[in-house]
Order: structure tokens, then sequence, then C-alpha cells
């Protein structure tokens, strides 16, 4: 499993998505996961499963200290006493002493940056957290959240058709990470033929490419959902070749802004 060094953790740059994984369905992903080669986790207040991946952690037998595991704040905990107050219920329902990042997973214009990511800082100071950052940030907020904590990773929507070269501009320019979610574009990479030539030139399928293509980038992290086995080992099968610059141009090009979880009217151009 490659890994990124970064601001003083090592994080894989391939984790297991959880969203609407829950109850036993979760608890055995989670594990298996685990079982396989999987040492990243992400999960959020708002998915109602902390317990679920907590338990599957626990139930894999992998050391707490070898997993890098996320969660979010939903956005109605954002003021400061909630933040407090709810990832400690986080991590009671993880079963953890600390995690490894938190996140701000949608931004909250009724709370001011400073009131929550102060909240945020308190808990590192506290050992909570380890790191904190955000999530659907558009670039003009994760400029201001920037000036107000040192932020791990922005998390969001990113696969071959969403360009997110802004965010990525941001990203080298105040030193953190992009997280991808819905890396696979919700199984849409698979009918694109452009993928599909380009894996099997690889031996690879169409979603592999993009996953590769993805984590071939720097300061990428991506962290697609799989509840199956087939799909798990499927995942983790990118590290075996690399794409070409020209391949990897190509896959850039297929751009189409076609943006499929968009839940505010967020300015994503500026």
């Amino acid at each position: 499993m490659e890994r990124i060094d970064h601001h003083g953790s090592s994080v894989p740059v391939l984790g297991l998505g959880t969203w609407e994984l829950r109850g036993a369905a979760c608890v055995a992903a989670v594990e298996r996961a685990l079982s396989l080669g999987y040492r990243h986790l992400d999960t959020a207040q708002g998915y109602d499963n902390e317990q679920h991946v907590g338990e599957g952690l626990r139930r894999s037998g992998i050391p707490r200290e070898e997993v890098f595991v996320t969660t979010k704040l939903r956005p109605s905990h954002c003021r400061a006493a909630d933040v407090r107050r709810s990832t400690e219920q986080s991590l009671r329902a993880l079963g953890m002493e600390h995690v490894d990042l938190l996140l701000i997973h949608w931004p909250n214009p009724e709370v001011p940056l400073e009131e929550t990511l102060g909240a945020m800082r308190d808990l590192q100071d506290r050992g909570l957290v380890r790191h904190v950052g955000v999530s659907n940030f558009p670039p003009s907020l994760v400029r201001r959240a920037h000036e107000l904590a040192e932020l791990f990773t922005n998390q969001v929507e990113y696969h071959p058709f969403l360009s997110q070269s802004a965010l990525l501009r941001e990203a080298e320019r105040c030193d953190h990470l992009l997280t991808a979610y819905s890396p696979l574009a919700r199984g849409l990479v698979d009918a694109d033929p452009l993928l599909r030539e380009i894996g099997a030139d690889h031996g690879k399928t169409p979603g592999q490419v993009a996953l590769r293509w993805l984590i071939q980038q720097p300061r990428v992290l991506a962290i697609p959902k799989a509840a199956r086995e087939a799909h798990q080992r499927e995942n983790l099968e990118i590290f075996d070749f690399e794409l070409s610059l020209d391949e990897m141009a190509a896959i850039g090009g297929l751009d189409r802004d076609e943006r499929l979880v968009d839940d505010m009217d967020l300015d994503w151009e500026r």
C-alpha cells in the first residue's frame, strides 16, 4: 500500500469509504477490508455507523495504531460546544481514545469558521484528534480555513468526470491533501470507452484505472466505498501498474463538470 507522509502522519493513499454501510454489513465490510490490507477507514457522524466501523476494526484484530481513522462533524454540530460534545460521542461509538482526522463535513454558513476550527484545535490539544480538516469546501472557504488552522485535507467529490484543478492548486498552495470521495463516479466509470481502452492495455478494469489516475496525482487520496470482497480486492490491485503521462492527460480530458453530490449552493469556481 502506497502512503503519503504529511504533517507528521503516514496515511495510506487508498482508504475504505463507509457511506451507506450500517449494521452487520458495515462491521463485516470493515473487518474484511482490514484483513485484505486496508489501513485507512473513513466514517462520519452523519453516516450513523461509527459504532459499526469501530466494531469491525476490533474484530479484525489489527492494532488500532496501524489504522488511519477519519470521522466528520455533522453540519449541525459546528458550534464549539457541539464540536466537543459530538466528538466525544463519536469516540465512544468508535471505541477509540482518538481519531487521526476530524473534518467539518459540510460548511455551515450560520457558524463562524473561527468558532468551529477553534474548538477542533482544542480537541487536538487534548489529544482526542490528531489532525483537523474540511470536506466539501470550495476554494474561497479553503483559503479562509487555512488561515485559522493547519488543515490536513479537503475531502471532496473527485473522479475523471469532475475536475478539481482549482482545489488541487489550493492544496499545493496551502500544503494540505485532497481526498477523493465517489472516485468511481458511482459506477459511471465502468462504461467509459477511454477508461475501458486504457484498462484493457494494462489488464485492469475501468475502475482500477480511475483510482490509479487519482492516486498517481500528488497530494491525492481516494476512499471508494466497497462492501463486497471482490470490489475491495479490485480496488487494492492498483499498485502494480502506472499510467503514462499521455494516459493521465487523456483521462483528465474526460472532465464534463459532472457533480453527483451537491447538498448546498456552493461556488466551486472561486
